[in-house]
C-alpha cells in the first residue's frame, strides 16, 4: 500500500465499545447539545479519521453545538469487529440500539448518510418509540437500478467498480484517482480513511450486499419527522422518491453534484444549518401506535403418522408439544408470541430474517414429533394494542400462510427484499390472488436458511 500518513488535526473523542450480541461496535460520543443524535455513516468508515480532516471536523463540530452526537463504525469496518460477516438489517438495527443503550440515549434523532440511510429508515419505522426524528443525506430506497427505480447504478456498473477496486485498492493509482476527483488534500485524506476503514474484500462484499437492498415498501410506515438532504446532481430522483413516500417529509435540494461534500465549506455549513433548524424546531410527537413489524402465522395441516396411532389423549399431548415448540422457538428468535390461533400461532418480530429462521426451525421440529405445519410471513405496518396486533399487514400474513403447502415457509415480496445479506434462499412461487386484496401478490418459498 502506498503510505501517505496524515497527522491528527485534533484529538478525537475517546473510543468506546458497545456489545451487540457477540460483536463489539466501536463508537464515539461528543457535543453537549440538548438533543441526542446518532450519525450512521456510509458504506465504510473509520471514525478516528473524521478528526484528521478540516472539512469533517467542521461538520461534526457544527453538529456538536446543538446536539449530543454518537457515531459508530458498522460491524466489519473501522474499529468495530472486522470478522463479523455481512450484517442483516436486524443486526444493523441491533447495533444502533446497542450504541444508543451504551451511550445512554433513550431516544435520538437518527441521521443516515449514504448507505446508512436505508438502515436508518428501517429503524425509524420499526422503533418509532426510540426515534425522535429521521435525517437522510444522499440516501436511496433501493440498491440497484430497475425500470421502476432508475436512479441507482446498474449491476454492470457495480461490477466494473468492484473489478477496479479489487485491482487498485491501496495503490498509488487508487490515491491518484481520488486526488483527481477531490483535490490533493481531500483526496489524500479520503484514500487513507477508505483503506483504514475496510479491506478490498470487505468493500466489495458490502457493496454486493447493498445492491440487493430494497426498503421501498417501508417508507409509508415511517411516521417520525423526516428531513431529506440531497444535492441536485447526485441521484436526486431517488431523494424525491423517498420524500414523496414518507408522509410529511421535508426535502432540501442542495446545489452541486458531488456526493461527498466535506471539501466544500459552504455546503458543510449549509447542511449543518439545515439540520440545526430541523432539530431545534422539532415538536413533541404523540406516541405512535403503529410500527413496522414482521408477522408470522403458522397452522397445522396434517400428521406425518396415522391419526389412529394418537387417539384423543395422544393427540392432546401432541398439541401440547407443538405449542411448547412454537413458544420456545419464538422466544429463541427474539419474537413475541401474540396468541395461539387453535392449530397455530400469531407472532411478531422486529425483522424478517429472525421470523424466517424461526418458522424454518418450527417446521423441522414439529415434523420430528409427527406434525406437518405451514407458515406465512409478511412485513408491514401494524396497529399495536395492549395485547394484540392488527392491520392490513396482519391480514396479509394470514393470507400468505393460507397459500403455503405443508412443511413450507411462504413469504411476501416485501420480506424477500428486506433479508439481503442473510444468506436465505428462495424459490419464486409466482403471483397469487389473495382474498381481500385487489392486486395479486408475489410470493416466495424459503428453500434454505
Amino acid at each position: 500500500m502506498a503510505q501517505h500518513p496524515i497527522e491528527l488535526v485534533c484529538l478525537p473523542p475517546d473510543v468506546k465499545y458497545a456489545k451487540s450480541g457477540n460483536v463489539h461496535i466501536a463508537y464515539q460520543v461528543f457535543g453537549n447539545g440538548p438533543t441526542n443524535l446518532v450519525f450512521a455513516p456510509g458504506l465504510i468508515s473509520h471514525f478516528n479519521y473524521w478528526w484528521k480532516y478540516s472539512g469533517t471536523i467542521r461538520f461534526f463540530e457544527g453538529l456538536a453545538k446543538f446536539a449530543r452526537v454518537a457515531t459508530f463504525d458498522k460491524r466489519g469496518t473501522g474499529l468495530s469487529d472486522r470478522e463479523a460477516g455481512i450484517p442483516t438489517f436486524e443486526e444493523r438495527m441491533d447495533d444502533i440500539r446497542a450504541v444508543m443503550d451504551s451511550a445512554g440515549f433513550d431516544k435520538a434523532v437518527l441521521y443516515g448518510a449514504s448507505e446508512g440511510a436505508a438502515m436508518s429508515m428501517l429503524f425509524a419505522a420499526t422503533y418509532p418509540s426510540r426515534t425522535l426524528a429521521l435525517i437522510i443525506y444522499g440516501g436511496q430506497a433501493k440498491g440497484c437500478w430497475s425500470p421502476d427505480y432508475p436512479w441507482e447504478h446498474t449491476k454492470e456498473e457495480y461490477q466494473a467498480d468492484w473489478e477496479l477496486h479489487e485491482r487498485i485498492w491501496g495503490t498509488n493509482e487508487h490515491l491518484q484517482r481520488l486526488v483527481s476527483r477531490h483535490g490533493e488534500e481531500l483526496g489524500r485524506w479520503f484514500f487513507e480513511a477508505e483503506c483504514a476503514g475496510a479491506s478490498p474484500g470487505a468493500y466489495i462484499a458490502l457493496q454486493k450486499s447493498y445492491i440487493n437492498m430494497d426498503v421501498r415498501h417501508v417508507l409509508s410506515s415511517i411516521h417520525v419527522p423526516t428531513l431529506i438532504l440531497n444535492r441536485v446532481g447526485d441521484q436526486i430522483g431517488g431523494a424525491r422518491y423517498i420524500a414523496s413516500h414518507i408522509q410529511g417529509a421535508k426535502l432540501v435540494e442542495l446545489p452541486g453534484e458531488k456526493h461527498f461534500f466535506f471539501g466544500e465549506p459552504e455546503i458543510v455549513d449549509r447542511i449543518v444549518d439545515e439540520v440545526r433548524k430541523f432539530v431545534t424546531d422539532l415538536k413533541r410527537v404523540a406516541q405512535v401506535d403503529r410500527m413496522l413489524m414482521t408477522v408470522l402465522f403458522t397452522d397445522i395441516v396434517g400428521s406425518t403418522t396415522k391419526d389412529a396411532e394418537h387417539g384423543d389423549m395422544g393427540w392432546q399431548a401432541l398439541l401440547e408439544k407443538h405449542n411448547s415448540i412454537l413458544a420456545s422457538e419464538v422466544q429463541r428468535f427474539s419474537g413475541f408470541l401474540v396468541k395461539n390461533t387453535g392449530d397455530g400461532i400469531l407472532a411478531t418480530f422486529d425483522g424478517p430474517t429472525r421470523a424466517i429462521r424461526c418458522a424454518w426451525a418450527i417446521t423441522k421440529l414439529t415434523r420430528d414429533i409427527g406434525l406437518e405445519i405451514r407458515a406465512g410471513i409478511h412485513t408491514g405496518e401494524c396497529i399495536v394494542g395492549k395485547s394484540d396486533v392488527s392491520g392490513i399487514a396482519v391480514h396479509l400474513a394470514h393470507r400468505v400462510m393460507e397459500q403455503a403447502d405443508g412443511g413450507e415457509v411462504l413469504v411476501s415480496e416485501t420480506v424477500k427484499d428486506l433479508v439481503y445479506g442473510s444468506g436465505i434462499k428462495f424459490v419464486n412461487k409466482g403471483e397469487f390472488e389473495l382474498k381481500g386484496f385487489e392486486e395479486k401478490k408475489h410470493l416466495f418459498s424459503v428453500v434454505d436458511v
